[in-house]
Formats: structure tokens, sequence, C-alpha cells
């Protein structure tokens, strides 16, 4: 009990594992920081390279453009696809070692990725002539595959299911490596996200000032693969002390398991929302997570890429903005690692998120000049409060859900408490944005067709209007609680975060580890 009581730093928290659990995390992080850097080159170029198709195929074809609502479409299908590949690798995980699995699954994406590339050159796409934009203007993409674009939506929706399977696996190693006790936990969380944040910051930038610039985005993303591979490799010099998987023998087939893990879904989603919405105690979840992390991934996915397409003229450029965010995350990750005794809940996180997306407000009032990369600079600036208010609650609110759901997680046998609340939180998120996503890009090319591509007055509505209102919701949720009217509450009827109880080491029924979250 006295650890509890301490003031950790850097080196005594580093010093809460042991040496096994020190190289699991070694070769974890590594991998990680691999697949970060791929990801972000992946889907950096692959978001400017469906504007600039829309775009191209618009002008050239002369019909008005859609292309805010086909990318928000792209998006959002992206992301709903992420729930089905949670689903198909859910049974895996049951029967196979964690970090087999989640090597396996990066390369399948790894081969997803490679569609792209594949189709781009089959149909006559190279990578961007040196010296092309001096010769024929930074407009004309010429240099591309020959196919339709709207072929780049399943080839995406398929990256969405693999993206979906890593994610899901991400979420269950930790607990594979340092054990159940909560103190290892959240601060293996919070340095996996540091080291996360970092490669993705670093990762944004190359994508933006380095590899679109001199491959084009069509195949500027031929070094994810590789590093996936690179990646899986990593992974796999993993050696799991905590193993939580069944024999194979007895069990039913894969289809049939998925099958049950998509019912198993149904199921879990309705018994989270049956539990969220059953106390003050959960219910203020719901906003303080599912809406946070729809308005932090509208800001990276949509409004970033508006603001490079219609302020900047370059659509590359949303990746500073992206390295901006990231950078910001990072710093949020790192406060609550730091400062993790010091704030008790992740309340005081979440109001300063709320209000910190009300640094949107400038975007509807500001006029760059175009083709100026400084101003995408700036921007990348305003990016860094709002997503360390994001990444600091997301962070704590995850402990703090694991934590405040370890009782009921004793009682349950059948469907685990915290996979079903997880579940209906990021199921909740995923049809907000999906549906969201390409309805207001549609707005935007509307009014982009009105104003003669002065796109200022559709960003007062989706950046503004929209931020101030979950902003709103997301700090009236923070008074919720019982005992949250305080700057830095400990709240009433929660359990506590920190213990040094290990009994969460024990081994976990398999079928309570196959829930997608």
């Amino acid at each position: 009990m006295l650890e509890e009581k301490r003031k950790w730093s850097v080196i005594e928290s580093w010093r809460l594992f042991t040496t096994e659990e020190k190289r699991n995390m070694a070769f974890y992080i590594l991998g990680i920081m691999l697949y970060k850097f791929g990801f972000e080159v992946y889907i950096g170029s692959v978001i400017a390279l469906a504007t600039n198709r829309y775009e191209y195929d618009a002008a050239v074809g002369r019909y008005p453009e859609k292309t805010l609502e086909r990318v928000g479409l792209l998006q959002g299908l992206n992301q709903a696809f992420q729930c089905l590949g949670s689903i198909l690798i859910a049974p895996l995980i049951k029967r196979f070692k964690t970090r087999t699995v989640l090597a396996i699954a990066v390369l399948v994406f790894a081969v997803f990725t490679s569609l792209l590339l594949i189709v781009d050159r089959a149909t006559g796409g190279s990578i961007k002539p040196k010296g092309w934009d001096q010769q024929y203007g930074s407009r004309n993409f010429a240099y591309y595959g020959n196919f339709n674009t709207d072929a780049m939506i399943p080839i995406h929706c398929l990256s969405g299911i693999s993206y979906g399977m890593v994610e899901l696996i991400r979420r269950v190693i930790p607990r594979d490596i340092v054990g159940g006790n909560m103190q290892k936990l959240k601060r293996m969380d919070s340095l996996v996200h540091i080291f996360y944040e970092i490669t993705g910051t670093g990762g944004a930038l190359a994508t933006a000032l380095a590899l679109i610039p001199a491959c084009g985005n069509n195949q500027s993303f031929i070094i994810t693969p590789l590093l996936f591979f690179c990646a899986a490799a990593s992974w796999f010099m993993i050696q799991l002390p905590h193993s939580y998987q069944v024999e194979a023998g007895g069990e039913k087939n894969y289809v049939f398991q998925v099958i049950d893990g998509c019912v198993l879904f149904v199921m879990s989603a309705a018994k989270g929302m049956a539990i969220v919405f059953s106390s003050r105690r959960f219910v203020w979840l719901l906003p303080g997570y599912s809406f946070a992390l729809f308005g932090h991934r509208f800001l990276e996915n949509n409004i970033a890429s508006v603001i490079a397409y219609r302020y900047f003229g370059e659509t590359a450029w949303a990746q500073i903005l992206i390295a901006g965010s990231n950078f910001g995350e990072l710093i949020g990750a790192l406060f609550v690692f730091l400062f993790t005794n010091l704030v008790h809940t992740p309340i005081p996180w979440l109001r300063s998120d709320a209000l910190l997306l009300l640094i949107v407000w400038y975007i509807p009032y500001w006029y760059p000049p175009m083709y100026k990369v400084s101003q995408a600079w700036i921007a990348a600036a305003t990016f860094i409060p709002i997503s360390f208010g994001w990444a600091a609650g997301d962070v704590s609110l995850a402990a703090y859900i694991q934590a405040s759901l370890a009782r009921l997680e004793a009682k349950e046998n059948s469907i685990s408490p915290l996979g079903a609340v997880m579940g209906f939180l990021y199921s909740t998120y995923i049809i907000i944005y999906a549906i969201l996503s390409p309805l207001l890009g549609r707005y935007m090319d509307k009014v982009a067709s009105q104003h003669n591509d002065v796109v200022q007055s559709g960003l007062f509505n989706i950046a503004g209007v929209q931020f101030t209102i979950l902003s709103g919701i997301m700090l009236a949720a923070t008074f919720v609680p019982r005992g949250a009217f305080s700057v830095n509450p400990k709240l009433l009827d929660d359990v506590e975060l920190d213990t040094d109880d290990d009994s969460g080491d024990e081994k976990i029924p398999a079928d309570e580890r196959g829930v997608a979250v």
C-alpha cells in the first residue's frame, strides 16, 4: 500500500515491471512504432489521393464536385468496417497467442494496403516524375492510374477490416504482457501511447513534407507494407508470461465462431447500453468517451482535410495538421503518466477537453493565403491543445472504466461487462461518425459550389457550432457523477483506480476476452 501513496517518477514507474515484462514491452513498443509510422503514411496518402482524384475527375468530366461527400463516405465506411474486423478476429484470440494473432493481423493489413498500389500501377500509374509540378502544375494528376476512383471505397473498407483486427488486439495484449495489476496497466498504456504518438507525429510530417512531394500520393505509401512486415517480426519476438487462450479442441469451427461473435457483439453492445444507462455513475461515459472520440476523429479526418484542400490548396498538408494533433496527444498521454496520482479521476481532463474544443472557432474567420506551407504550421499549432485535452481524457478514462467495472467483472461469467461497455461506447461513436461524415461532406461541397470554393460559412457550422454543442454536452456530463462538483473531484461511489491487488492476474475465461471493442 505504501507504493500507492508515492509520487511516481518515470524511473520508479519503469522499476515496477519485471525484466521479462520490460523485454516484452520493448518488442511491443518497437512494433507499435513501426506500425504507427506505416499507418500514418498510408492513411494520409489515401485520403489525399481520394480528394485529388475526385476533384480531378470532376474537372475533367465537367460535372459538379462531390469530393468531400465521397471522401466522407470513404472514411465513414472504413470506420464501420473496423467493427467487422474486430468481430472476425475475436474468435482467434481465444485459441491462439495474442502476439501471434497480432502479428498475422498486421501482415494481412500489409496485403490490403498493397492492393491500391497494385491497382494504380496495373492501370498505368507511376511514381510522380521528378519536376512534374514545375512542368505541368500541382493540379495535374496524369501520372495516376486510370481506374474508377470509387474503386478506392471497397479497397479502403478491406483496410478497415484489418485495422479493426489490429486495434482490437492492441486493447487485449497489454494485460497479457503485464497481467491485471492496474498500476502496471496504466503506466504501460501511457508509455505505449507516448511512443505511439511520437512516431505518429514523425510519420505524418514525413508523409506531408517528403513522401507525397517525392512520390505522389498514389505511390507514397509504398513503404507501408514493409513497415508492417517489420512490425510483425518484432511482435513475434514477444514471449507472453500471462496466457489466456484456450485449446482449439472441442470448439466450433471458425465460421460458427464468427457467427457467434456477431451475435455476441450485438448482445454485448445491448448489455453495455444497459450498464451505461443503469446509473449516474456510468451514464456520463457516453458523452465523455463516444462524443469526445467523434469530435477528435472528425477534427483529424474531416476538418483537417477541408482546411488543407480549400484553405491551402495542397491536400498533403493535412498531414501537417495531423502531426500537430499527434503531438498534442503525446503531451496529453505524458501528463497522465506523470500526474496519475494527483488527478484522481478523468473528470478534470474531460473538462479541459470540452473547453479546448472551442479553439476551432477561429477557423471560420481565417482567410490564409493559399500554397503557403507556413499557414499549415499555424493550423497545426492550434490542433496541439485540442488533442492534448482529448488524449489526456481518453487515457485516464480507459483506466477509470477498467477499474469501475472490476467488481462487475468478478460477478459475470457470460459477457464481460468491460467488453460490453467498451463495445457499446465504440459502436456508438462508429454509428455517429458513419452517418455524419458523408452528410456533412455533402453539405461542404454544396457550400463550396454556391460560394466559389469559399467554405468559411460551412466551417462556421460543422466546426464552430457542432463543436460548441459537443463541448456543452461533454462539460455538462462531467457534473453527473456523485461528488463531481469540485475542480479535482474524487467521485463518491467509485472504486479506487490505483490498486496493488493482483487479483486481475488470474486467468480469465476465454469467452470473456472475445468481445469486440
